[in-house]
């Protein structure tokens, strides 16, 4: 008897740090919401972890009255989050609450190759541990958000061509080597929706889709609370969807996928004549800053990718979509014409019309979701508890 309460004990210990490391920080009341555990036995459980240096405990202010805050101690480990997007890389560090320590964005040339910028990253999350003043073997591991198709079982792009110079590197493999931590690989659009569904703007809804307009466009799929990434991890790659038979070639190898209408280069040629050469902010500032010619370029983009998704909307049945992407910092003159091709397409449910919304997390999402793929990959209750050494490395 006392071998299965003692089981019992551990199991509701496990789940409530499971809770807290989710959502980043619950009160004791929200614990016993979240888990279905009695008040009386989330009390003695963070009683119990606060004793042994799991959680924190400190006070806050719910609905106007006080409150207990039970968040992860920080001692537990530090997580690092890695976005090496297609023209920069940025990097944070977190702790087990969630909490950014640190972080840096470096920009990267065009075509980066993979020896170099991994050499790159390694030397920012050194630094930049230096300088919160923690060592490598507090790092719980690293999570790597990569601008493709990622199959997590290999640490590896899975699709050839649409990052050069990253075909057949196993990205987990390589920065293991170089900082001996564990390692994490996704895709990028798949880690933005994992932390919008987890902390951000859909974190309301069961299933829902996340949409990268950025200098490619991405998409990330949560079903049922969890990312949807099909085998080999291309599910949601709606970047590479036919919209234009005739159209030009594309990196994946097709003709007239969605990037190559709406991708950063696709977007900036119709304006060269009459704005010369800019750059993908440029044109995301004038747009902003009410310049007509830039505003339908953007205009345009959102009412072609409106038509994608809406196909996968009708697919998947989410209850929202949530869209980011340095394109999405144009607001509704991105997302109005993407919600009018959406709304034209789907079928209209009275009981859960589908919502249609900005990313809460901004430029931080995918990085955000590179670091709760590193909090939710790790075992933080038997690493705090029992001070157990994280293992090899992985990819998940």
């Amino acid at each position: 008897m006392s071998g299965s309460q003692s089981a019992l004990r551990g199991a509701n210990r496990a789940l409530i740090v499971d809770a807290v490391r989710r959502f980043g920080g619950l009160t004791q009341v929200e614990l016993a919401g979240t888990t279905g555990l009695s008040a009386a036995t989330v009390s003695n459980i963070v009683k119990e972890l606060l004793g042994a240096g799991v959680v924190e405990v400190r006070t806050t202010v719910r609905s106007g009255r006080r409150a207990q805050l039970v968040t992860l101690a920080h001692r537990t480990g530090v997580a690092v989050g890695v976005h090496i997007g297609l023209r920069h890389l940025r990097i944070s560090l977190a702790d087990a609450s969630h909490e950014v320590l640190a972080d840096q964005t470096l920009p990267l040339p065009p075509e980066h190759r993979a020896d170099t910028s991994l050499d790159r990253a390694a030397l920012l999350i050194v630094d930049l541990l230096e300088r919160v003043g923690s060592a490598l073997d507090e790092v719980l591991g690293i999570g790597i958000a990569l601008p493709a198709p990622v199959d997590v079982a290999t640490g590896t792009i899975s699709v050839p061509g649409i990052m050069r110079g990253w075909d057949d590197v196993s990205v987990g493999y390589v920065m293991s080597k170089r900082l001996n931590r564990p390692v994490f690989v996704d895709n990028d659009a798949n880690l933005g929706a994992l932390a919008e569904s987890r902390i951000g703007a859909s974190r309301g809804y069961q299933d829902s889709v996340y949409v990268r307009a950025s200098y490619g466009v991405g998409g990330g799929i949560v079903i049922g609370g969890q990312v949807h990434r099909g085998f080999a991890g291309t599910a949601g790659e709606i970047g590479h969807v036919q919209v234009d038979a005739g159209g030009d070639i594309c990196l994946c190898g097709s003709r007239g996928c969605l990037n190559t209408v709406v991708g950063a280069q696709a977007l900036l040629a119709p304006l060269r004549a009459s704005h010369g050469t800019l750059a993908l902010r440029d044109v995301i500032a004038q747009a902003l800053a009410g310049d007509p010619g830039c505003r339908q370029i953007v205009a345009d983009a959102g009412a072609t990718i409106g038509v994608v998704v809406a196909g996968l909307g009708m697919a998947v049945n989410p209850q929202c979509v949530v869209v980011g992407g340095e394109l999405a910092e144009t607001g509704e003159i991105l997302l109005g014409p993407m919600r009018e091709a959406i709304r034209r397409r789907v079928l209209l449910n009275q009981i859960a019309p589908l919502e249609v919304v900005p990313a809460d997390l901004g430029a931080n999402a995918e990085v955000m979701g590179a670091l709760l793929l590193v909090l939710s990959s790790t075992d933080l209750l038997v690493r705090a508890v029992e001070d157990e050494p994280v293992g090899r490395w992985g990819v998940g």
